[in-house]
């Protein structure tokens, strides 16, 4: 069964078990921002810092940008493109700029060296490595020189609270997919808790700062 393909495509109404790319799909992401104390307690407040912090003023093109979590946290400077055509409706329902990755190639964002940042956040672990690797490697073109690259996984707790996980990458998984895009890393974080945290903590993150030559 084949779980997630960012390539060009037809985006089905509805998903099979374990898939992503369907209504369902998304209107369980949309459940999961519900409850009152994930409103009330702003508990995105470190997770928006941290991502402003990495990109700054650069123009980010966001891959797998799901709902547009952090769409809305680079505001006006970020654009996502999504396998999910109805992830993208809710984008666009809440006034981010996001394409499906059919309507991406025809927009002006996508010629070459367009971006100088590209987001991977919570994308890496829903497919087999070497499929991110190709999936990711489409949208190099788009980045300029220098530009910096931030991926960004679940560590162990987080990875286990979702079944279209598929394969657990830590830091030196997301080492090795730099690599192989031919990216130079530039360093490792483990947000917002140290790294022991991860195997308790669902929302500690592998984070990976690389820059493309």
């Amino acid at each position: 069964m084949v779980r997630h393909a960012f390539g060009p495509r037809t985006v089905p109404a509805v998903t099979t078990p374990g898939s992503t790319d369907g209504s369902d799909y998304t209107d369980r992401l949309l459940q999961l921002e519900q409850p009152l104390w994930k409103r009330v307690l702003d508990v995105q407040a470190p997770y928006r810092w941290n991502v402003r912090r990495l990109f700054g003023d650069r123009e980010v093109l966001d891959v797998g940008c799901g709902l547009g979590r952090n769409l809305g946290h680079l505001a006006a400077r970020g654009v996502g493109v999504d396998h999910n055509a109805h992830s993208i409706e809710v984008c666009r329902a809440r006034g981010l700029t996001a394409f499906t990755t059919e309507e991406f190639a025809a927009t002006e964002f996508a010629r070459p060296g367009r971006f100088d940042g590209l987001l991977a956040a919570h994308l890496i672990e829903h497919m087999p490595r070497a499929e991110a690797v190709k999936v990711l490697s489409g949208y190099l073109d788009h980045l300029a020189s220098g530009a910096r690259v931030v991926f960004i996984c679940p560590q162990e707790r987080g990875y286990t609270t979702d079944s279209t996980h598929v394969e657990f990458t830590d830091f030196d998984g997301l080492a090795d997919v730099a690599g192989q895009l031919g990216l130079v890393v530039d360093r490792r974080q483990s947000f917002p808790l140290p790294r022991f945290a991860g195997k308790l903590f669902p929302y500690n993150e592998f984070v990976l700062i690389a820059h493309k030559p």
